[in-house]
């Protein structure tokens, strides 16, 4: 049987439609069965697994993997070593959850004692431990600050699990192993130990193997005489372990070793899938540090090696091998991602180097064609590096103008994933900038319908870009392009967002307000119909529990209605609201005082009509006396603000 199934996935499919594995399993698991008869069964059970996904689903289905768990408490070695085999084989396919090796509590730490019995068990445990820790997938949620990765479901908890049973200390030793294969694994171990994990990446720094501390071996392996998978393996270690805080970015192991050896990666020489890995360790690494992002900008020619990624398949007519074709297939998309994704990191900070990627031969069209690509990663990926760019006055006024960027970006916005629509409405609030000759053709193409329905989204993100989309769209805007936002968000949406229990969407809604209600005929305008509603809000917020910055934005935008002709008569009539400006005249905050001054500044103005009742009610309620103390203040504003109302009294 073992020997008709090695290599010949046809008879492995045979024998499991036949019913050998029920059977298999029953010998496997029979006490009566002899130790070199179960051995072979999980021989060939392992065997059968190294055939198609397929092939897992059928061995799953008969429960194999309670059957093997068992198996590892036999006194025999050489049979656990075989049911370790089997298990790494079904755990590395994609198609098993990995849950499985975490519903028995006593599984890990049976493991964890099984990994000195031999290199074997070592090399077949760390694998299985690497499979079964799933790594988060790296992307930004699409705020404009540096980007956050968003958590997928279970990585952070086998992480603990793993670290809580001594995975760092049974593992850290085989880092020396003479086992290329179990040096190997544990590096590999490691490296996904160490994703997105402060308290791993704290604890592996200080770890010392044979007197050597771990960070110095991992150094040691990014050597180039090393094999290039150790040097990228390593490399990641150090990554990772750099971006949960454990090394810092100016580190020499950062500066002088892992990121020459990650741009070395992306050269030609490497295979297609070393370039892959490399590129995206290196976007990771430089993601957040801008002097990172220089240095690799100049390291070998980095900007431009790059735009070869974007070169695969090479002409069809040229290749003659067709297995060669299917390679190049295969990871053409992969390339162009992980190019995208380095362009972006690189991009995210420095003006000079934005300009040099986007001077790459044919860099917008190839983002521009990204954004339409059949796989979502490069779509993504593509997104995420016009964000990055976006984000130069330069280019939005050149670059992007030149190639109509925004019209292939609101083609993505119209049917997308979450995790594209974050990048590419981040993008938006960008291209929807005063100075950025792309907001006028992106509202005739009736963005504000778009944005407001992202307004509603469940999404945090997605909320938080919506309305701060709007709120650059109406930055000295026309009144008709106000009035469209104010329909299109309805006044019971508006209130929905000022309670928001984010912060982040309470201050882009009242950013939108404050812009909305600027110009004298359009503050006027717009309270005129929605007046009611707008103090109604204004007067929850300066009543709730809320920030200094909240209620500062709050009391500007009272400011900016106490400028309108007829508008400021809402707050006149308003004892409420009067009573609220006089409390912050007196604030301990120098901001809230500042902010509350200059709605009585504008209430008093003594050129306009009206300006002697108001000031003589305002008088009755003790605003003066606040006054002349504010006056004498040793703070420089507060005391000009002062005196120039107190003229307009004189006046």
């Amino acid at each position: 049987m073992k020997n008709a199934v090695i290599g010949n996935n046809k008879q492995k499919a045979n024998l499991i439609v036949l019913g050998a594995v029920p059977r298999l399993l029953y010998l496997l698991q029979q006490e009566t069965s002899s130790t070199e008869l179960r051995t072979e069964c999980a021989v060939v059970l392992g065997s059968l697994a190294m055939g198609t996904e397929n092939n897992v689903k059928s061995l799953l289905d008969c429960h194999i993997i309670p059957a093997l768990l068992q198996g590892l408490l036999s006194p025999d070695l050489k049979f656990i070593e075989a049911c370790l085999r089997c298990l790494r084989t079904i755990f590395t396919s994609p198609v098993t959850p990995e849950e499985l090796l975490y519903t028995d509590a006593t599984v890990i730490p049976h493991l964890m004692a099984l990994l000195s019995r031999s290199r074997y068990t070592q090399e077949y445990i760390c694998q299985i431990f690497s499979h079964c820790c799933k790594l988060r997938h790296w992307h930004s949620c699409g705020f404009k600050s540096s980007p956050q990765p968003l958590l997928c479901a279970n990585g952070p908890d086998h992480q603990t699990i793993l670290f809580n049973h001594g995975a760092v200390q049974n593992i850290a030793h085989l880092l020396v192993s003479t086992s290329y294969k179990v040096r190997m694994q544990a590096l590999k171990c490691f490296s996904v130990l160490a994703f997105e994990n402060p308290q791993v990446s704290m604890t592996l720094v200080n770890v010392l193997v044979d007197g050597e501390l771990l960070p110095q071996i991992f150094v040691k392996m990014l050597q180039r005489d090393k094999p290039i998978e150790m040097q990228l393996t390593s490399a990641k270690c150090l990554t990772y372990m750099c971006r949960a805080g454990a090394i810092r970015t100016d580190d020499n192991c950062i500066v002088l070793k892992t990121l020459p050896c990650l741009v070395r990666m992306c050269s030609k020489e490497r295979l297609l899938e070393e370039r892959v890995e490399g590129a995206e360790t290196l976007a990771y690494l430089i993601e957040t540090d801008v002097e990172l992002q220089r240095i690799a900008s100049i390291t070998d020619h980095l900007i431009a090696m790059l735009a070869d990624y974007f070169k695969y398949p090479s002409s069809v007519s040229a290749i003659t091998d067709i297995k060669r074709l299917d390679h190049d297939l295969k990871h053409a998309h992969e390339l162009r991602q992980a190019a995208f994704k380095l362009y972006a990191s690189l991009g995210a900070n420095d003006e000079d180097i934005r300009k040099k990627i986007i001077e790459t031969e044919n860099m917008m069209d190839r983002i521009v064609n990204g954004l339409s690509e059949s796989s979502i990663k490069v779509r993504l990926a593509a997104v995420r590096c016009l964000h990055s760019l976006s984000r130069s006055v330069q280019q939005l006024r050149t670059s992007f103008q030149d190639h109509a960027v925004w019209k292939p970006l609101m083609k993505v916005l119209q049917n997308a994933p979450d995790e594209i629509l974050v990048v590419a409405s981040s993008t938006l609030c960008n291209l929807l900038l005063e100075f950025s000759p792309s907001k006028e053709p992106i509202l005739e193409s009736g963005a504000v319908e778009l944005l407001c329905s992202l307004t509603q989204s469940e999404n945090l993100a997605l909320r938080v870009n919506g309305i701060w989309a709007l709120m650059n769209m109406a930055f000295q805007a026309e009144q008709k392009i106000k009035s469209d936002i104010l329909r299109g968000l309805s006044t019971e949406q508006l209130f929905q967002l000022l309670s928001d229990s984010d912060v982040n969407v309470l201050m882009k809604t009242l950013g939108l307000l404050r812009n909305l209600l600027s110009t004298r005929p359009h503050i006027d305008h717009i309270m005129s119909s929605h007046g009611k509603q707008i103090m109604q809000a204004v007067t929850l917020i300066l009543e709730g529990e809320h920030n200094i910055e909240v209620k500062e934005q709050t009391l500007c935008i009272l400011a900016n209605i106490a400028d309108g002709t007829t508008a400021k008569e809402l707050i006149m009539t308003n004892d409420d609201i009067l009573q609220k400006i006089k409390y912050y005249m007196s604030h301990s905050n120098a901001k809230l005082q500042l902010a509350a001054m200059f709605c009585i500044s504008n209430l008093v103005w003594n050129e306009e009509e009206g300006s002697q009742e108001r000031q003589d009610k305002l008088r009755d309620m003790g605003i003066v006396d606040i006054l002349h103390k504010l006056s004498q203040s040793s703070d420089p504003n507060l005391c000009d603000k002062a005196k120039t109302a107190l003229q307009q009294y004189l006046a």
